[in-house]
């Protein structure tokens, strides 16, 4: 699979993981609540567009499959990963605050400097970049993998 064939799997995995992921976690929210529905809707949106864009791909993986679908799955997740930094920093304060919160619930006597602060907003988004990579890696592997199977190899 050459480059530009890459960037494009990756791009078409992009959009099809937004246009699946926006209506079900919304779908999801009155019975997950918010902190399980936004997670399983993106993870199922993301297993469901692989198996999508694996099969779309399939002919183009099919020679160098496991080389093509690492490249795919690890380019995916910088791409989400990246998102993940853009979409904080889009939230600007409502983020901080969050940050603050949840750092104070779970040390409600803690008394921290600015400097900490933003040594323990680093490790949020740390954290969340930590499990996107060993989420989506694997996930989209499986879902190349399968979805580049189920379409038959071309005839030689």
């Amino acid at each position: 699979m050459r480059f530009g064939d890459v960037l494009i799997a990756v791009a078409s995995l992009f959009l099809i993981t937004v246009l699946f992921s926006y209506p079900l976690e919304t779908m999801l929210i009155p019975t997950l609540g918010f902190s399980w529905a936004p997670t399983i809707g993106a993870l199922v949106s993301v297993l469901l567009s692989s198996l999508i864009v694996g099969y779309i791909f399939s002919r183009k993986m099919f020679e160098g499959r496991k080389e093509s679908i690492a490249r795919v799955s690890v380019l995916f997740a910088v791409l989400m990963i990246f998102s993940i930094v853009v979409n904080n920093a889009a939230l600007g304060e409502d983020f901080t605050q969050w940050v603050h919160e949840t750092y104070q619930e779970a040390n409600p006597t803690a008394s921290l400097s600015t400097f900490e602060w933003y040594v323990v907003g680093g490790m949020f988004i740390g954290s969340q970049m930590f499990m996107n990579a060993i989420t989506l890696v694997p996930l989209t592997l499986i879902g190349l993998y399968v979805g580049s199977t189920l379409r038959k190899p071309p005839k030689s």
